[in-house]
């Protein structure tokens, strides 16, 4: 099993190192070598992405119970997040492995490496998805429909950078699904105010990966690979503060259908300063602080946990 390549002495010698890879992390130095490539193509080893899935669910989850929610449903939630995106990043790598091998941000992925098989890949695919087929069993009819619904969403997502400027729409879709599976398992109704909330939450993802994705723009376009940082161009700052805004107005409306208290305002309103901040430091030309903007939106979903605990508890 091949070992995987060092970035930091690998990489183009100008500028910031830009793989997501890192030879001496934990998934390194406690993880059974053979465990490694396993743990890093689900993307155990950057759990950013996991913690943006389930910080704006745990959020509904408060909301849909009117209060704290059930140790059961905050466990079985928690699982989903952390193993659809397991999936996701799988059909991702499997879709991409030979893109990705020319992109300096992904150039060291297990299966891009080599230190992974296809076959192998795909049979922890499998493995994956049956884990996340028991959790079915843990939920009510509604959200088993509604998590069916979502598997043509993950899969198609990898594919969508081929024919679309959009594929963070897809995503976001994805990412945020169990905001709605938290109100229908939690109450068996989505209301129109919960549907805002997603939506929303789709729009806030659209404006921060599409931050994300400038990371690899110039590699995008060389490999003629689509994505909305392509599409944005210069007018990156003007279009993720255009999808914020509209984030923050369906949050707004939302809460407000679904009764939110007073407290979840003033939450909200931190959440604003904080979004207007990322935009106005966002810099197309510096990737390397577009990989810090991202990564500030895991306390984007961290007040929105605190602002729907405001919201139902003060």
């Amino acid at each position: 099993m091949k070992t995987p390549p060092d970035a930091r002495t690998e990489r183009p010698a100008a500028g910031p190192d830009l793989s997501d890879m890192r030879p001496d992390d934990w998934v390194e130095r406690w993880l059974p070598r053979s465990w490694g490539p396993y743990a890093r193509l689900c993307r155990l080893d950057r759990p950013v992405g996991t913690w943006l899935t389930l910080l704006p669910c745990l959020a509904a989850l408060v909301q849909a119970a009117d209060g704290i929610p059930t140790l059961a449903r905050l466990v079985i939630f928690s699982l989903g997040a952390l193993l659809m995106r397991g999936v996701g990043c799988t059909i991702n790598d499997i879709f991409d492995r030979d893109i990705d091998s020319k992109v300096e941000r992904t150039r060291f992925r297990p299966l891009t490496s080599g230190q992974l098989s296809l076959a192998n890949a795909l049979w922890f695919l499998l493995g994956q998805l049956a884990v996340c087929a028991l959790l079915l069993f843990l939920i009510n009819g509604y959200s088993r429909w509604l998590a069916v619904l979502l598997i043509p969403f993950v899969v198609v997502y990898p594919l969508c950078k081929r024919f679309t400027y959009w594929p963070q729409v897809v995503l976001g879709i994805a990412f945020n699904w169990g905001m709605l599976m938290a109100w229908s398992d939690t109450r068996n109704v989505v209301p129109v105010g919960a549907v805002a909330m997603w939506v929303g939450a789709v729009l806030w993802q659209v404006g921060y990966d599409s931050i994300y994705a400038y990371v690899d723009v110039r590699d995008d376009l060389r490999l003629g690979v689509k994505s909305t940082a392509m599409r944005f161009a210069d007018k990156g700052r003007e279009w993720i503060g255009g999808f914020y805004l509209a984030a923050l107005a369906l949050w707004l409306y939302g809460a407000a259908d679904i009764g939110m208290g007073w407290g979840y305002y003033i939450v909200l309103a931190v959440i604003a300063g904080h979004l207007a901040w990322q935009t106005l430091t966002f810099d197309a030309d510096r990737p390397d602080r577009s990989f810090k903007l991202f990564r500030a939106n895991m306390l984007v979903g961290v007040l929105l946990i605190v602002a729907a605990l405001a919201g139902t508890l003060i």
